[in-house]
């Protein structure tokens, strides 16, 4: 059995989800159900990120103590999850005693290693980012995300000895050309690392609201790091419950593109430091943007964006969950920025869940009322849709191992669109009962049985309600996909149910 470990970034709890983080958390979890459905053994990890001067600040002005004020806003995060019927299988708060057992057992490995020291830093900061940048980097002396004006430092640090990794991280890039995904994020990151390796400062002693330095209690860790370490920290690294031989080897990160720097150089470099190989693969996604700007907290703060109309659970009363589920999964190629729109998720609605799947199921099953008295028939094993069929189910199973979620559903949709124009040149709903009528009735209820099956990762309340009204017991995530995505095993006689619209559609305003 192969293993699949699949984490998101863990998320700052300074205010409540959005759906810029859903976008992620939603891939995320389609990843994950594709490889169980697949048949592997997955660990799926998200968390939030609770430490550094942003959190300690946001609590001040609340009046509480950080840890009030992370214990308050952290439970959002899987509320908001819960909603969007997110399947991890660990939810991490930085704040965990496991946690703080493994942020200081690896870095002390790094300070025994060598590979940490103590200057003085002086430089420009981002309160925001929790990210130091250098006056050519930054935007006139403004932050290059959030626009603030960045606060200029200088305090006693700890220092990783980052420059020491140059060469290594260069090896390691030639000799793993997918290590970072798209290439053009994996350029990104390389051309970073050629430009040259500063190191870089890893402890505060500005603030207290840290993981302690175990070899000088002055100092806490700076966030990033500690935020870093949250993926061995669910895997028991330093502590008996050590699974990283396990895992590790499988591991695989989901980042937006405003983090490559921290996780495809920072981080594979700290790793090496400790002893231990970088992380298998990060999956690199682009932005949803709104009129060309970033969706986030902070444009909503600043009046760009109402973060309240673009909340995860608003959307999923509006449009129903697993429609979120498939704009978010469908619309944008997973690497590439997108456009986000309330219309966008009411035009795909009303097109590809409405008119395609949601009509095709309804009309096979009112067909199958009229003329077989509401009893499926099994398919034939020489239909023309199976090769069609087949070609689907392998096109999107290929697509998922590509963290290409975007190009499987393509694939599932043209099964449904060419199901469909078989039942419009074959109109059943013509024809007399009889063998010709459950010949065309079974082969498009078998294609409907795989439609449910490969929608299952995307859609998995909506998959699960075809497979009930198509009769079949069990779920369509059930059986390993190499079984349960032949041709054929329909079974027929089975009652099929009509039931109510899946799609009601949604009016779009002019």
């Amino acid at each position: 059995m192969t293993r699949f470990y699949i984490t998101t970034p863990i998320y700052y709890v300074n205010d409540a989800p959005h759906v810029g983080s859903a976008y992620t958390t939603v891939n995320a979890d389609a990843l994950a159900r594709w490889h169980r459905l697949a048949g592997d053994e997955v660990k799926f990890l998200t968390g939030t990120d609770e430490h550094g001067q942003k959190m300690a600040d946001v609590a001040t002005k609340n009046g509480v103590s950080p840890q009030e004020w992370t214990d308050r806003t952290a439970p959002r995060f899987r509320e908001a999850w819960d909603v969007l019927e997110i399947s991890y299988d660990d939810f991490i708060r930085t704040t965990e005693p496991r946690h703080y057992e493994t942020v200081q057992k690896f870095l002390s490995t790094i300070y025994e290693n060598g590979f940490i020291y103590k200057d003085v830093y002086k430089g420009l900061y981002c309160v925001s980012c929790e990210d130091y940048y250098t006056l050519e980097a930054s935007d006139d002396g403004r932050c290059p995300i959030h626009h603030s004006v960045l606060t200029q430092m200088e305090e006693e640090n700890w220092f990783f000895q980052l420059s020491a990794f140059e060469d290594r991280l260069l090896e390691h890039y030639a000799s793993h050309p997918e290590f970072v995904t798209p290439e053009t994020k994996y350029n990104e990151a390389l051309s970073f690392i050629k430009g040259g390796l500063k190191d870089i400062s890893i402890t505060r002693t500005s603030i207290t609201w840290g993981v302690p330095v175990p070899w000088d209690e002055r100092h806490v860790f700076y966030v990033w790091y500690d935020a870093l370490i949250n993926y061995l920290s669910a895997i028991g690294y330093g502590r008996d419950d050590d699974e990283v031989t396990e895992w590790w080897p499988h591991s695989n990160h989901l980042i937006g593109k405003e983090i490559i720097r921290f996780h495809c150089v920072w981080w594979p470099a700290m790793c090496m430091a400790a002893g231990l190989d970088p992380v298998h693969h990060v999956q690199v996604h682009g932005w949803l943007l709104i009129g060309g700007e970033k969706l986030g907290k902070t444009m909503a703060a600043e009046g760009a964006v109402k973060l309240t109309d673009i909340a995860p659970i608003t959307l999923t009363e509006e449009f129903g969950v697993d429609p979120l589920r498939y704009y978010l999964l469908r619309e944008t190629a997973l690497g590439n920025d997108g456009e986000f729109s309330l219309e966008g998720i009411a035009a795909r609605y009303n097109t590809d869940l409405a008119n395609n799947l949601g009509n095709l199921v309804a009309r096979v099953a009112a067909v199958v009322a009229s003329k077989c008295d509401g009893v499926g028939p099994a398919p034939s094993a020489d239909s023309t849709l199976r090769e069609h069929a087949q070609n689907t189910t392998r096109a999107a199973a290929a697509s998922w191992e590509l963290f290409a979620p975007q190009r499987a559903l393509e694939s599932t949709w043209d099964l449904i669109g060419a199901t469909n124009a078989y039942l419009e040149t074959h109109a059943p709903w013509k024809m007399e009962p009889g063998q010709a009528t459950d010949v065309v009735l079974g082969d498009a209820l078998e294609a409907i049985r795989l439609v449910a099956i490969l929608i299952s990762p995307a859609m998995p309340g909506v998959a699960q309600e075809i497979w009930r009204r198509l009769g079949l017991s069990g779920s369509p995530s059930a059986a390993p996909f190499s079984a349960s995505s032949v041709w054929g095993l329909y079974p027929g006689g089975l009652p099929v149910e009509k039931g109510e619209p899946l799609f009601p559609r949604i009016a779009i305003d002019s």
